[in-house]
This record gives structure tokens, C-alpha cells and sequence, in this order.
């Protein structure tokens, strides 16, 4: 990969708000920024108002990553997830590439791309427990095994990367998250956090 090329790769442990979070900077980010989202192939049908992703069954996955259509692939909470090569090729362009990836799969993205950005979104324990208990899919001790693994993730030595605890509101970590893009090497142009 060219080294003026760059992959910023998202990622966070359920009740961080990471989708959230990359709705709200999809809107922030100022029109004709040279920057490009990947679009993910994901196991499970399309919903109206979720993630613009291509839609594929397991089997139609799994012959999708069999024939290497995917340059990053992973799973996570019962689903398959893939970024097709197409989708990286904004990179040898030397275009910025925003990717929604996954914390286990670092290791691998990273032994592909190994200039890539990791970006974690990520809040405190006790943000994480109040967010998984409030939305009530897992009993109390499910709960308590994701916090803690979102609380034993270290990134590998030497990776680039931001952190962004998204603890307050979604506005306040939106702006974190601007002003840690803006002081990327780099980055094309300053981007205006909306005042508050």
C-alpha cells in the first residue's frame, strides 16, 4: 500500500455507540473531502434506515470469502462481515478510506495494511454496563463479560491510532473525533466542529 494512502479503521465494544458515532460523522464531515466509507458485505438482510451494506446470505458469504472476494473479512455476534477489494481501491489513489471494522480482526487488518489508523471508539465501564443493560439483550452476567473484554483490548505495539470516549453526548464525541482527524498527518483540510 502507498504510504501516502490512508485507512482509518473503526472499531468498539457494543454500548461504546460506534455506529452512532460514524452516522454522526458521515454528516459532519464537509461535502467534497476527498474521503471515502467502505461499503461492508454483511450476512443479514438490508433494513430501512440502518447501514447501507451489500446484503448476502451465510452460505452466499462464505462462498464470497471461499473465492477471496474480500481484502478484510471477520465475524462478529453471529455475522459475517466483508470489505470487497473494490472498496479499497481508493487507496492506491492515495485517498483517505474510512472502514467500520472489528477489534479482533486488528491484528489481521493490520498484518495487510500496516499503515492503517486504528480508531477506537470506547466509553467507561460504567457507560458500557448502563448502555448493555438499558437496551436488554443479555442477562447480567453476558453484560458483565463484555465490559471486561472491552477493558482487557490492547492494540498491538506500534499501531497508529486515536481513542475517543464516547461518555457524555454524541455531539461531544463527534467533536473529539473531528479534532483527532485534524491533527492526522496528512488529513485534507481542517474540519469545522459545529459549535456547542
Amino acid at each position: 500500500m502507498s504510504t501516502t494512502a490512508k485507512l482509518l479503521y473503526f472499531m468498539g465494544p457494543s454500548g461504546a455507540g460506534k455506529d452512532s458515532l460514524l452516522d454522526w460523522l458521515r454528516q459532519h464531515l464537509p461535502a467534497g473531502l476527498p474521503v471515502q466509507w467502505a461499503r461492508r458485505t454483511i450476512s443479514r438482510p438490508a433494513s430501512p434506515g440502518g447501514e447501507a451494506h451489500e446484503s448476502t446470505t451465510p452460505d452466499a458469504h462464505a462462498a464470497l470469502r471461499a473465492a477471496g472476494a474480500f481484502a478484510l473479512h471477520w465475524e462478529a455476534n453471529g455475522l459475517a462481515y466483508g470489505v470487497r477489494h473494490a472498496e479499497l481501491a481508493t487507496l492506491a489513489q492515495g485517498r483517505w478510506l474510512l472502514v467500520n471494522g472489528s477489534r479482533a480482526y486488528l491484528p489481521e487488518a493490520l498484518a495487510r495494511y500496516p499503515a492503517l489508523v486504528a480508531v477506537h471508539i470506547t466509553a467507561s465501564p460504567e457507560v458500557l454496563r448502563h448502555r448493555l443493560q438499558s437496551r436488554g439483550r443479555e442477562n447480567a452476567d453476558e453484560v458483565e463479560q463484555r465490559v471486561q473484554r472491552a477493558l482487557r483490548f490492547l492494540a498491538p505495539p506500534g499501531t497508529a491510532g486515536i481513542e475517543v470516549r464516547n461518555d457524555t453526548s454524541l455531539d461531544a464525541a463527534g467533536r473529539q473525533l473531528l479534532q483527532a482527524l485534524e491533527r492526522l498527518p496528512g488529513w485534507p483540510g481542517l474540519v469545522n466542529a459545529p459549535a456547542g
